[in-house]
């Protein structure tokens, strides 16, 4: 028998204290130290109630949209719940393997949601059934890591749909090709923005969406008073400055050769799935949940893969982090897979300052 995946695991259940962190997509040193500044400028402005103009209208400058058509969130799980709180949907299908969120809001909420599962070893994108009245997707693509055309996203979108697209990673590929942020041309398209990943905020509760006036105004309605805290406005100002989103383009960057040394390093017997272009990579590995608990035992924590649909315990999400990590990852997950492998026997160790 299947079991139903557990569509409330998230990345952060899987770490321990101890444990190198590849299970959560945080990227590694955040938030930087202005910005840090900025959020303890910020708690002396807590005491009056929060302003969300200029937070609204510096995302909305960022992104070349009008104000009206920028939600502000408690993260971009929050706009999750909205959809499922403002909209009615017919037929609501949810691409996967995906990040879970979406279609655990939208059953709490009521609705029943068919999943379309994309095929591996690419795990590319197809057609959706044509009367879908809400599309979800990822792009990219949590846990695969696949970065979908720009242009066969755009073709989702259609009057009398509401195609949402949870781009949280977008700005971890350099130059964002996939993202349609900037698209007013589409209709229902409303994508879906966060600051977690690449600044380190998974704390603060910080994200916004970018639609029609019209479905951010259904969506606005169902949000409670002052629904973003005066910090995670301030990080909205900051993060989305030009001098910001030039930091974050180098990090995209850099992480691109990062990505790079980690999967060189990966050794015999681990698979690779699809073709990965964001902060973390889709592994596939013989006897999974072995592999998973050997590596923490190591002192590693990566992200099971089996609560995510469409994938199974053999797959494991890990983080991209410094090439010295991946090294000594790739060293231990060699010794796991093939222990009695004389080249691997003397393999090295992972350094006590890394754990």
């Amino acid at each position: 028998m299947t079991l139903e995946p557990d569509l409330d695991h998230h990345g952060d259940a899987d770490l321990a204290p101890g444990l190198v962190d590849l299970a959560v997509n945080v990227r590694a040193g955040t938030p930087p130290p202005w910005l840090r500044a900025v959020l303890h400028q910020a708690l002396d402005d807590a005491a009056a109630y929060p302003d969300a103009g200029p937070a609204r209208a510096a995302v909305a400058a960022a992104h070349r949209r009008p104000p009206e058509e920028v939600l502000l969130t408690a993260g971009a799980a929050e706009a999750f719940t909205l959809v499922a709180r403002a909209l009615r949907p017919r037929r609501a299908v949810v691409v996967h393997p995906s990040f879970t969120e979406p279609e655990a809001a939208l059953r709490a909420g009521g609705h029943p949601v068919e999943r379309l599962l994309l095929e591996p070893p690419g795990y590319l994108l197809r057609a959706v059934p044509e009367d879908a009245d809400l599309v979800v997707l990822g792009n990219p693509t949590n846990p695969t890591s696949v970065l979908h055309p720009a242009d066969a996203v755009a073709a989702l979108a259609r009057p009398g749909r509401v195609l949402l697209v949870d781009e949280a990673f977008a700005d971890t590929v350099p130059g964002e090709p996939g993202s349609l942020a900037g698209r007013r041309d589409l209709p229902g398209l409303l994508v879906v923005r966060s600051l977690t990943k690449t600044w380190g905020l998974a704390g603060l509760r910080v994200g916004y969406a970018l639609g029609p006036a019209d479905l951010v105004a259904a969506l606005t309605a169902q949000q409670p008073h002052w629904p973003v805290s005066t910090p995670a406005l301030a990080a909205l100002v900051a993060c989305t400055a030009p001098a910001a989103r030039a930091e974050a383009e180098a990090a995209a960057r850099a992480l691109t050769a990062d990505r790079e040394a980690l999967l060189a390093a990966l050794p015999p017997g681990v698979e690779v799935v699809g073709r990965p272009r964001s902060s973390f990579v889709l592994l596939r590995v013989p006897d999974g949940a072995r592999v998973r608990s050997a590596l923490r035992d190591r002192g590693w924590a990566v992200r099971r893969g089996e609560t995510f649909p469409g994938l199974c315990a053999d797959h494991l999400r890990v983080a991209v982090r410094d090439p010295a990590t991946s090294v000594a990852l790739a060293a231990d997950l060699a010794a796991i897979l093939d222990p009695g492998t004389p080249a691997f026997q003397d393999l090295p160790r992972l350094p006590e300052e890394i754990r």
